[in-house]
């Protein structure tokens, strides 16, 4: 593998205008098809096996051309203080908006509320449902303007007008707090490198990336059906881990400069180096995020293809690009130690033989190891507590900020109609076997009735062939609430007994029955997953390390700091602990797809810093030195690095923060806290101190299973062996002049 990535360095740094060309020529093609490819639209969202799509499914068989999956709108009207929405002036403002709304070229259907049971019991809240032939993120931008003009006319008439539902989904924008964060980048690089054209580099090379990787998604969204979420994530950790990537192997160039060897020579080592240690990063990140295919809900599954493929790009381009870019840059990237002029370089070094910070630290944990152990474990384990309160589902108009449309609809539909008015069920009979499909549809719509929790029961809806039926069902509580998922299960088990009794289906569907039933899908998913990409990672580590306690010491630091980072997204999201800091108006439910995608983004991550920071510390070792000082060894030369890359990371997580999706501003303060836990307390204090009391045994790995694994030679071992070589030739030269 060294030897391998060796060559294709010194080729790209060679042939560096090939290489150049053929990057370059990748982006203007992704570009290109994604410039002529149609806008990305919502994920269809399915989740195949559980009972709300089943139920979904067989409404589209048996009610063809309802559009079950277009747009739709609630128009909300309140009255002013005092009056009513029966009053005549208001019911005409009202009808005209109905009337307005109908005429759109999109529009299927617009309900009249006082022909629908659209007023409220009070009668100052009355609401107008409309649907669309198309789902919300393909609408025309003139049928939103129309919802927009219609909702305006009727404001202007004295009533309080909001709308909530999809119709007026917008993609996410993430906001200039992204833009922050790659300056954060930027300043970190110039502070590590040293030089403003060094630290360009890593930047330059991961937007490439980031751009080739994202204009393919943009590209193929509408053929693969890929949400307009896929790209921003995949931009997320495209953007972090090639900064990262192009961070070490230019770090590893200027460290073989430093030892005085040639540029082009210099550049092959660095691949051959660093290179590998990028190659098993990737590697893990790869497996992890399509790892995230076993949950089987396709919309994950595409995520974390398309940020896999984002992560494939950044490991390729850190391989050929960087050694090509730094053949163009030529002297103007400085060895290790040496400043640009610009910033401070040329004058005299002071303390010249001072331990760095990196070195200090390691032989300080190397002395107390235990104690640095203990802490870094129950400071973890403080922050994982209120992990143990997690509560999950999916985010709805409920949780959008209050300065939105949406979110004022919603409160003003619970405050009329109640709470549950905004997550109604919807029941579906399928009493096709049935004698008396009637009398079916009255028998459930009776035992529902009697359930706790509910507040209203529509009667039952049948289809022209009358074989099946809808049922609409308000529950009590909000859809979040522990209650209404408890009246999902209660309805299920009244449905398993009217099968019992007649053979008819009693299915229930619904957003809120949904995202109950992908909740508990990700829960038992959750620990396959674990096995899958821990197990498969904890391999590849085996290979990489040759140790057993080495890549198990790696998977449970990794336990303890996602655990943390899970915590730290409760305290935050659903407790509200520092929610005004991070921009969150309205405390909840944690998404249900957090859990599962942060293991999967932050294992991979997490293993990033480990094969970076022990390989160091293996390579020292191999090379000699005892266990101890091979911490303090590996410390010296990659602590400075790896504090950069984690701070560089955390930058560009937080910047989605600032995102209007509350999916993505979850995800990114996620995972940049993960980060933060992962490699300031797990890597930087628990692996050197758990390093330092196993001693030589962290490297034990039995005779006949280090017979059996192929030597990827990660530490350049190869490349010594060549040194020493050509070493004894020059020798042997000079004797045979001599």
């Amino acid at each position: 593998m060294a030897t391998f990535l060796y060559r294709l360095g010194r080729f790209s740094f060679r042939k560096r205008h090939v290489v150049a060309l053929f990057w370059v020529a990748l982006l203007a093609l992704a570009g290109a098809g994604a410039a002529g490819a149609p806008a990305a639209g919502n994920s269809s969202f399915s989740i195949p096996g559980t009972e709300a799509q089943k139920a979904f499914d067989l409404l589209d068989e048996r009610f063809p051309g309802t559009s079950a999956d277009g747009a739709t709108a609630r128009v909300v009207f309140k009255a002013p203080d005092g009056q009513k929405m029966t009053d005549p002036g208001n019911k005409a403002a009202v009808q005209e908006t109905v009337d307005e709304l109908s005429q759109g070229a999109e529009v299927t259907r617009v309900t009249d509320p006082y022909q629908g049971g659209g007023v409220s019991q009070e009668g100052s809240i009355a609401y107008a449902s409309v649907t669309y032939k198309v789902p919300g993120m393909e609408l025309e931008e003139s049928s939103r303007e129309a919802l927009k003009a219609a909702a305006e006319d009727a404001r202007d008439s004295g009533l309080t007008v909001e709308i909530g539902g999809d119709a007026l989904q917008a993609v996410p924008e993430t906001g200039s707090a992204e833009i922050i964060g790659i300056g954060v980048a930027a300043v970190v690089l110039v502070i590590t490198l040293g030089s403003l054209l060094a630290a360009g580099l890593p930047l330059l090379t991961a937007i490439v990336g980031v751009g080739i990787g994202v204009a393919t998604i943009t590209a193929l969204a509408s053929t693969l059906d890929l949400g307009s979420t896929t790209s921003i994530l995949a931009s997320m950790i495209g953007l972090a881990v090639g900064i990262d990537y192009a961070l070490f192997v230019v770090s590893r160039y200027r460290a073989e400069l430093a030892e005085g060897r040639e540029r082009e020579e210099a550049a092959g080592r660095a691949v051959g180096t660093a290179g590998s240690a990028v190659v098993f990063a990737g590697l893990t990140v790869v497996i992890a995020l399509v790892g995230l295919s076993v949950v089987n809900i396709p919309m994950l599954t595409k995520m974390g293809i398309a940020a896999a493929g984002t992560v494939a790009v950044a490991v390729l381009i850190a391989l050929t690009l960087i050694p090509a870019v730094l053949g163009y840059a030529g002297r103007r990237v400085r060895s290790a130690g040496e400043k640009s002029k610009l910033l401070g370089g040329g004058r005299a070094k002071d303390k010249a033989d001072r331990p760095n910070m990196g070195t200090r630290w390691a032989s300080f944990v190397v002395r107390r190891p235990l104690a640095v152990l203990l802490l870094g474990v129950v400071g973890l384990g403080a922050a994982a507590v209120p992990a143990g309160s997690l509560e999950l589902g999916l985010p709805d108009d409920g949780s959008q900020p209050t300065s939105t449309t949406q979110r004022r609809a919603y409160d003003l539909l619970s405050e009329g109609f109640g709470p549950g008015f905004n997550g109604p069920l919807v029941v579906v009979v399928d009493a096709e076997g049935s004698d008396d499909p009637q009398a079916v549809f009255q028998q459930a719509g009776d035992e529902i009735k009697a359930l706790d929790n509910v507040v209203n029961v529509a009667p039952a809806a049948p289809n022209k062939a009358g074989d099946t039926a809808t049922i609409a069902v308000i529950p009590d509580a909000k859809p979040s609430s522990a209650a209404t998922e408890d009246l999902v299960h209660d309805i299920r088990a009244a449905g398993a007994d009217i099968k019992d009794g007649t053979g008819a289906d009693v299915l229930v569907t619904g957003a809120t029955a949904m995202n109950i039933d992908v909740s508990q899908k990700l829960n038992d998913a959750l620990v396959p997953y674990l096995v899958l990409v821990v197990g498969l990672a904890f391999l590849l580590l085996i290979v990489v390390f040759r140790s057993i306690l080495v890549p198990l010491k790696a998977a449970l630091g990794f336990l303890l700091s996602v655990l943390a980072a899970l915590g730290a997204v409760v305290a935050v999201y659903q407790w509200g602990w520092l929610s005004g800091l991070m921009g969150v108006e309205e405390t909840g439910p944690i998404m249900s797809m957090m859990p599962i995608f942060m293991v999967g983004v932050v294992f991979g991550l997490a293993m990033d810093y480990e094969v970076f920071l022990v390989t160091r510390i293996r390579e020292a070792h191999v090379h000699g030195e005892k266990p101890a000082q091979a911490v303090v060894t590996g410390f010296r030369y990659s602590a400075r690095v790896v504090t950069a890359a984690a701070i560089i990371m955390i930058a560009v997580f937080s910047g989605f923060i600032g995102s209007s999706d509350s999916m993505v501003k979850m995800i990114g303060f996620g995972l940049a806290i993960a980060v933060l836990f992962d490699a300031f307390v797990v890597r930087m204090a628990i692996v050197p101190a758990v390093l330092a009391l196993l001693g030589a045994k962290a490297w034990w790995l039995p005779k006949w299973l280090d017979r059996a694994l192929p030597n990827v030679d990660v530490e350049g071992e190869s490349l010594a062996v060549h040194d020493r070589a050509a070493d004894k030739d020059d020798e042997d030269k000079e004797l045979v002049r001599a």
